[in-house]
């Protein structure tokens, strides 16, 4: 009943996700327009919005949804809108996050990236080629090689996942006190506009000095 009549290929949902349909400032407009909306005190919103744009600092992909409501929920935030913060995360700011994560890992690690320097893209293809020929290797006579993931863990994931921390929480903690200010204003605003359609729709209709009170 809800499936698209029409369905899509697979390279426009692709392009979708790293392009949407109107754009990026659509988008941020819409997310921006529905977390404003939420039934929810601004301090629980914010915490959530905290929770969500920290989870994008880590190297957890693929699980930010899952990270970041888990986090919304240990600091009592709203966990819709810890969904929501996750897109801060996007081909826009996910280059620039990865590169100043990496940065920072390595910095307060005292490491440097192991063998010859070899892009991002390349150690991911490396590690994935190893996850899937081990995972072969159970079924069949070949040997197991960590090589790749070992590199991968090394010199991508385990300092990204160090050197988000700071990252994240100064950008997250100034996401929340920029966002707690204009969703008091907001809310208040959508409450004296409220406000002012009861009182109207309360006061007597006037009736031209018809009736029994213009009599």
């Amino acid at each position: 009943m809800f499936k698209r009549r029409d369905r899509r290929p697979i390279w426009k949902v692709v392009t979708a996700a790293v392009y949407p349909r109107g754009g990026w400032g659509r988008a941020f407009s819409y997310v921006k327009h529905r977390v404003r909306r939420l039934p929810d005190t601004p301090e629980k919103i914010g915490r959530g919005i905290w929770a969500g744009v920290f989870t994008t600092f880590t190297p957890f992909y693929g699980l930010h949804f899952i990270v970041a409501a888990l986090i919304a929920r240990v600091m009592r935030g709203n966990i819709l809108a810890a969904l929501m913060a996750t897109f801060f995360g996007n081909p826009l700011t996910y280059v620039p996050i990865a590169a100043v994560s990496l940065q920072t890992g390595h910095w307060l690690l005292g490491s440097k990236p192991h063998g010859p320097p070899i892009s991002l893209g390349e150690k991911f293809a490396d590690a994935g080629a190893d996850l899937w020929h081990n995972v072969i290797a159970i079924f069949t006579p070949e040997r197991m090689d960590w090589q790749g993931l070992s590199i991968f863990y090394f010199d991508i994931f385990y300092p990204y996942m160090i050197g988000g921390i700071l990252p994240g929480i100064i950008t997250a903690t100034a996401a929340y006190y920029l966002s707690v200010p204009v969703l008091q204003a907001y809310q208040k605003r959508r409450r004296n506009i409220l406000r002012a359609k009861l009182e109207s729709l309360g006061q007597p209709k006037d009736t031209g000095g018809k009736g029994p009170a213009g009599r």
